[in-house]
């Protein structure tokens, strides 16, 4: 197993609460008492820090103001500051990534709407779920209609438009937890194409736009009383990876869109049979609930997989694709980090004529994000993690992620570790 930790320097300084005693109201159970200091008791001495400073392309980040000040209270250096900003693609990347980005806030968009003409207040009752909180899902469909105009008006005429859907659920929870998969899936390609696009100008509209993303995705985690943020990074992944988990789901879409087809790779479906559910009739919707874990480290995980040339996605118009070798890695991607455990007990078969895999892997212990830093009780596996199915485990950061799209033989899928 090869975890990749320490990617960013980080001074975690200790965090004093105020000493506030609670309040007894009559009736009303008082939770304890909050820490009066965070798991990192001592902060880091600066006189431990022996490492000479960073000289990245000739710069020396040592504090200094090495260049003059291009203006009053402005540090030399920056990207397109003094540009008329260019809100449109400036690129083939730059349409083909936001094209994407656009996909998903159509199908995000439906999705909401869709939930709102199935299921009746009586339906989110049931479910724990008020009439307030069904509103909020009606806000969260008119939010996408100012995401899905935003990337669309810059993408102009050649933009992709609304598709006919297809969804697994049937029932208010199972509506919320998908919900809860398909925005980490939109957070999660955004963030990972996002420093890469050649228009900084877009970039920044996009920017505006996912972070609204990721608090839906944590709504959703909370009406399903999860705890809302158990990680301390938003995870990041291609736009391949985010192609293929939002392809399955697309029935048929306008002409218009397959004469301007994305051209992200679809890979392989992989799927997870014993995957933790997160539906606990036990635990309702919360602002923050204290769950038990939903998976462990050492937890068998069991996969079924396909192989390449399955036709898929809009019409039938994309084909599965690998340039993969034989599957040997489970590739775990949460947070900064991608760890690899070993592929295990691998079968292939044939299936309605087709041929599919099973394997299986273990749930990999990685306590820590920052070696040597007390980072007790912040597991790097943690939440709905990126899992795929690779034949070598390549060394990559969150910055050049896509150089394991070539090793990719299945996947990714959504493993839900909490």
């Amino acid at each position: 197993m090869r975890s990749i930790v320490n990617l960013v320097p980080l001074v975690l300084l200790s965090l004093s609460l105020i000493n506030a005693a609670p309040v007894e109201v009559p009736g009303v159970v008082v939770p304890p008492e909050a820490p009066n200091k965070s798991v990192h008791e001592e902060p880091i001495d600066p006189n431990d820090i022996t490492a000479p400073y960073p000289v990245n392309k000739g710069y020396i980040s040592n504090g200094e103001i090495n260049e003059p000040p291009p203006k009053p209270f402005t540090p030399a250096g920056g990207l397109a500051l003094d540009e008329t900003p260019i809100y449109h693609p400036l690129s083939d990347f730059d349409f083909q990534s936001l094209n994407l980005a656009l996909y998903t806030e159509w199908i995000e968009l439906d999705l909401f709407r869709f939930a709102l003409e199935k299921f009746s207040l009586e339906d989110f009752e049931e479910a724990g779920l008020n009439k307030a909180d069904r509103a909020l899902v009606a806000y969260m469909a008119d939010q996408e209609v100012g995401h899905a105009t935003n990337v669309y008006n810059m993408l102009g005429p050649a933009a992709a438009k609304p598709c006919k859907y297809q969804y697994p659920f049937q029932t208010v929870r199972e509506f919320i937890t998908f919900s809860k998969q398909l925005t980490r899936v939109g957070e999660a390609g955004v963030a990972g194409f996002l420093e890469h696009l050649d228009s900084r100008a877009s970039a920044q509209l996009l920017l505006q736009t996912v972070t609204t993303e990721a608090r839906q995705q944590m709504v959703f985690r909370q009406f399903e009383g999860l705890f809302p943020m158990p990680v301390w990074f938003q995870t990041a992944i291609t736009q391949s990876m985010q192609w293929t988990l939002q392809a399955r789901y697309i029935v048929s879409c306008p002409e218009i869109n397959h004469k301007h087809p994305l051209i992200w790779q679809v890979f392989p479906a992989l799927y997870i049979t014993n995957n933790p559910n997160s539906t606990d009739p036990n635990f309702g919707p919360a602002i923050s609930t204290e769950r038990p874990a939903l998976s462990y480290p050492g937890r068998e995980v069991e996969f079924e997989f396909e192989t390449p040339g399955k036709k898929v996605g809009p019409d039938g118009r994309y084909t599965t694709t690998s340039t993969a070798g034989a599957p040997k890695f489970v590739a775990w991607i949460s947070q900064l980090n991608v760890t690899y455990t070993p592929l295990e007990g691998v079968e292939m078969f044939n299936s309605d004529g087709f041929d599919v895999g099973k394997a299986t892997t273990k749930q990999p212990d990685v306590p820590d994000l920052y070696p040597g830093l007390t980072t007790e009780g912040q597991p790097v596996i943690n939440g709905t993690v990126f899992v795929a199915l690779v034949d070598d485990d390549v060394f990559v950061t969150p910055s050049n992620l896509t150089e394991l799209n070539s090793h990719v033989v299945a996947g990714p899928a959504l493993y839900q570790s909490g």
